[in-house]
């Protein structure tokens, strides 16, 4: 086996228990809260995957302390004056959410433009709108951007955004904890990962007032101290990967760790395609051993409330595939993974027709076999991975370090099921 990829032996219908991590989209953000509210916060439940280890690396050469044990990170009070050079921002996309914190403790933030998946432009300028809407000053060069803190002279900053971007509504919480004062948001994104750091800015004073179309947050009356302690949510997307990898290999089993609330439009899409769910507080069972009559899906990925988030879309694909019908999916908020998932996915014979940029059909059911394929982003991989498990023969899946940056140990968990995959590195 060559190195650094994972081999994945396919045909056995996945039986069995298993456990998410700690959710990486969830944890990244509250990273940077706790860096905001000047450290003295403890998290447990810290996934142990790539971007989450470049992130604390972040915060450590940025000022903060940053103590690992078991799961549990602490974040302290910020030591010196000066920051250091901050490149390994460049390699993922969520070091933009270090922009209130370096603020904070430094009154500037210096930043190589963020990386991460190449699934299309998803540029900053709502971000660089918020900070605006705060009196900051933001300068852009090829390289990167610079923020300076500025300053604002009402009583509460108000930020309308014209979509509910979830970094965006997230920078606007955080810098409302740099300024200590209220920021309204018309539009805010509601998603699982903006209420953690919601709930974690609870824990910390502040208050917050949701409606349908805005979000208040004040701060608290008095002062916050620290010794916070924030729990990270189970990560629901993992969850969801390893529902679709049991049902698109006609197996059953129990998935435990996440709020079953936040997997609400995939468990109906599931059931659309004709795979038997129950979904109860945090455990997720799915039973396609004996599969019922499919119906036509249309998996639209949407930022809004309740809707299909885009992460659970490559997998729901390849599920969609095994299933009677016409599928359509579209996914205009990402849009590069199609260009990415779909010749991958055309290796072991999954055929979809693109509609547009963003946009397919399929018809099912169709047969997989296997093939050697990359992990271009972290969806495709773990798509591929649910592909490899599915299909006939053995799937060797380059590029795995990809699949590692979202978690710690998805092949791991795929065994736990009864997957035949083996690694190196």
């Amino acid at each position: 086996m060559s190195l650094n990829v994972i081999e994945v032996r396919g045909g056995t219908p996945l039986r069995g228990t298993v456990a998410v991590d700690g959710s990486k989209n969830a944890c990244l953000p509250l990273l940077a809260a706790a860096a905001t509210l000047g450290g003295g916060v403890r998290m447990t439940g810290v996934p142990d995957s790539a971007d989450v280890a470049a992130m604390m690396r972040l915060l450590d050469r940025a000022g903060w302390p940053v103590w690992q044990e078991q799961g549990q990170v602490s974040i302290g009070a910020p030591l010196g004056t000066s920051v250091g050079e901050l490149a390994e921002a460049a390699q993922i996309r969520a070091s933009y959410y270090l922009v209130p914190a370096l603020l904070a403790a430094h009154g500037i933030a210096r930043l190589p433009w963020p990386g991460g998946c190449a699934v299309g432009d998803r540029g900053m300028h709502l971000h660089f709108a918020v900070y605006e809407a705060f009196g900051d000053c933001a300068e852009v060069n090829a390289d990167g951007y610079v923020v300076r803190a500025g300053q604002h002279s009402s009583r509460i900053t108000k930020v309308a955004l014209p979509f509910r971007s979830r970094g965006a509504t997230i920078a606007a919480l955080l810098r409302a904890v740099v300024a200590g004062r209220p920021v309204r948001i018309e539009q805010p994104n509601t998603a699982p990962e903006t209420q953690a750091v919601l709930a974690a800015l609870t824990v910390a004073g502040w208050e917050y007032t949701a409606k349908a179309t805005s979000l208040t947050v004040v701060p608290p009356s008095g002062s916050s101290a620290g010794g916070h302690s924030w729990p990270v949510p189970g990560d629901k997307i993992e969850a969801g990967t390893l529902a679709c990898a049991i049902a698109a290999t006609a197996g059953s089993g129990i998935v435990t760790g996440a709020e079953a609330a936040d997997l609400t439009a995939l468990v109906n899409a599931l059931r659309r395609l004709g795979v038997m769910v129950d979904a109860e507080a945090q455990v997720l069972a799915i039973d396609a051993s004996a599969p019922l009559s499919a119906k036509n899906l249309r998996a639209i990925a949407t930022l809004n409330p309740g809707g299909l988030d885009a992460d659970f879309e490559p997998a729901l694909l390849v599920t969609a595939s095994g299933r009677r019908g016409r599928h359509r999916f579209a996914d205009a908020i990402n849009p590069g993974r199609h260009g990415n998932l779909l010749p991958q996915l055309a290796r072991l014979g999954l055929q979809a027709k693109p509609i547009s940029a963003t946009e397919c059909v399929l018809e099912g059911p169709q047969a997989l076999s296997a093939a050697t394929v990359e992990a271009t982003d972290i969806r495709t991989g773990t798509a591929l991975l649910v592909a490899g498990c599915a299909a006939r023969g053995t799937t060797v899946l380059h590029r795995p370090e990809q699949v590692r940056r979202g978690h710690p140990d998805l092949p791991g968990k795929l065994r736990a099921l009864g997957a035949e995959i083996q690694e190196s590195r």
